[in-house]
């Protein structure tokens, strides 16, 4: 008897086209190196020290006992920031945050290790990049769970609905109001205990009736 095959967990990543994702990837990739080109650029000019690919494709700068190292991890970090932006705006599903900000760290691994040649050895680095992956998750999360959990209008936008929703009290007001002015002309009266018959001839009061028991 052949084997049962386990269903794939929803919001899997299976779900989607080998392409797509692949596509994803690179642009969460593009943009996550465009920020860290721009604000390690900017950096270097306010600080006045020459900018090198080295900042960004490099891990021996980014070192615990200077200044200029914990510069470059904070940059580090503001770079997770305009991602976790980006998988809000690409990705936009929760269950897809962790592969694709975990696909992210490790590329990043990769692409500095072949540029230098050699492994990370800084601590500093690997408590860097922890920290970041941490964030993307945490903020990528929260961010695509508020957009799935959006109201979503259908026919119309929020004014409509709003004018819907005012003309549907008046509307109901209105009938109240009506079935008021109707029970007083046939001659009722509501939270009243007397009234005045339909030709004005007469009063009427309402009793309670007594029940055949207190006969």
């Amino acid at each position: 008897m052949a084997r049962r095959r386990r269903p794939p967990r929803a919001g899997a990543a299976n779900e989607l086209p080998p392409l797509r994702i692949l596509g994803q990837i690179a642009a969460l990739q593009s943009i996550y190196y465009a920020a860290a080109l721009v604000l390690m650029l900017f950096t270097s000019l306010v600080a006045g020290t020459r900018f090198s690919l080295d900042l960004v494709f490099g891990w021996a700068e980014l070192r615990g006992d200077t200044t200029q190292g914990w510069l470059m991890g904070f940059v580090w970090l503001c770079c997770a920031g305009v991602t976790i932006v980006a998988m809000v705006v690409l990705i936009g599903r929760s269950k897809l945050v962790l592969d694709f900000a975990l696909s992210l760290h490790f590329i990043h691994l990769v692409i500095v290790t072949f540029y230098t040649g050699f492994i990370p050895r800084n601590v500093a680095w690997w408590l860097t990049m922890a920290v970041s992956s941490v964030v993307t998750v945490m903020g990528g999360t929260y961010g695509c769970q508020w957009r799935e959990l959006r109201p979503i209008s259908f026919g119309g936008n929020a004014k409509n609905s709003n004018n819907a929703e005012g003309s549907a009290e008046a509307a109901s007001q209105n009938g109240i109001a009506g079935g008021e002015q109707g029970d007083e002309e046939m001659g009722f009266s509501r939270g009243r205990g007397r009234g005045r018959g339909r030709d004005g001839a007469g009063e009427y009061e309402m009793v309670g009736m007594k029940s055949t028991g207190d006969r």
